[in-house]
């Protein structure tokens, strides 16, 4: 549906990015009934370290759905992430984004310093 909506034509990468958001969708779709609940966006806000009030996480979800629900569906969502809208779920989501970017631990032994490296 959305890669043949004229809308998000001009949009770059969409199949990726489409595939990136139902990953996210499914993964904070706690209840598996196709909707993110209050409860859901609660415990997503808390795995990022930022936790809200129940009024703050209910103007979330009234500004996904344009007030029109209690949850969020999945067109909402994706609505949301490829809009022009800046919408605190969606910078909540960048910032996770790129937060887990740049959590790559390299691997295998430190490299060598010697004293003058050291700050």
């Amino acid at each position: 549906e959305f890669l043949c909506d004229p809308k998000f034509s001009n949009e770059k990468d969409l199949q990726e990015k489409l595939a990136v958001f139902k990953e996210k969708y499914m993964e904070f779709d706690l209840n598996n009934q196709g909707e993110i609940d209050l409860m859901s966006v609660k415990r997503m806000m808390e795995k990022l370290g930022a936790p809200k009030t129940h009024l703050e996480l209910k103007k979330m979800i009234s500004e996904v759905t344009g007030g029109v629900s209690d949850t969020i569906s999945y067109q909402d969502f994706v609505n949301v992430m490829l809009g022009k809208r800046s919408a605190v779920l969606k910078l909540v989501m960048m910032f996770e984004g790129k937060a887990n970017e740049s959590n790559t631990k390299p691997s295998g032994p430190p490299p060598e310093r010697d004293i003058a490296s050291l700050p």
